[in-house]
């Protein structure tokens, strides 16, 4: 039972460090006090740092099981996590007015959109196959409540910034600007910056099937 209130526990505190972004008062504070990139920073160090924590307070939980694993689960997964790397590779650091997280909005041009003529929240995008991949593998009570609790906030999380950047935009401009990004990806490359951002992600697939052993205590492909 004391297992359950640490995950508890855990659990508030993780959602309590990431309501910071979607807190103005809050954030410009921060903000102020560290700089753009300092935020950035400290804020992504504790964001990994706080999922690792509930990721370990997940598999002290009780074991509760719910379904088995089965033959189709692992190759799905693997697939499944090479798009997400994939789709996170080519959105981190690129300017993107239509969900959080965009560096130098002001910049971008949507008449080369990039990723974002395909997908307005790529990163959410990402978060949520990552937890849905998770979810079906596993299938016990703790892991579900966790991969279940990530995919309903990612999925949720696209409809609140939605609404946050139309007001902040304002109707006609955000409806406008989403139309030209949507019409020019019809004809818009890869660019030289696509194929190096897919190497990379590429590279950030392998790492993680190197470190899970490591961190997580389970080889991929076992």
């Amino acid at each position: 039972m004391n297992s359950w209130f640490a995950f508890a526990g855990v659990f508030a505190l993780f959602f309590a460090t990431h309501s910071i972004p979607v807190r103005p008062p809050v954030k410009r504070r921060l903000v102020t006090l560290l700089g753009a990139r300092g935020f950035t920073l400290w804020y992504g160090l504790l964001s990994l740092g706080m999922l690792a924590l509930l990721i370990w307070a997940t598999q002290q939980a009780p074991f509760v099981p719910l379904w088995a694993e089965a033959s189709w689960h692992r190759p799905v997964i693997w697939l499944g996590m090479l798009i997400a790397c994939l789709i996170a590779a080519l959105a981190i650091g690129r300017p993107n007015p239509f969900s959080f997280g965009g560096t130098n909005n002001d910049a971008f041009d949507p008449q080369a959109p990039g990723i974002f003529g395909y997908l307005r929240h790529p990163l959410l995008i990402a978060m949520a196959l990552w937890a849905a991949l998770h979810m079906v593998m596993n299938g016990d009570l703790a892991h579900v409540l966790l991969f279940g609790t990530l995919l309903f906030f990612a999925i949720m999380g696209r409809r609140i910034v939605d609404m946050r950047k139309r007001r902040n935009l304002g109707a006609d401009n955000w409806a406008t600007l989403c139309s030209r990004a949507r019409k020019a990806r019809r004809i818009q490359r890869p660019s030289r910056g696509d194929i190096i951002r897919i190497c990379v992600g590429v590279i950030v697939y392998l790492l993680l099937i190197a470190l899970h052993p490591i961190v997580i205590g389970l080889p991929v492909f076992a």
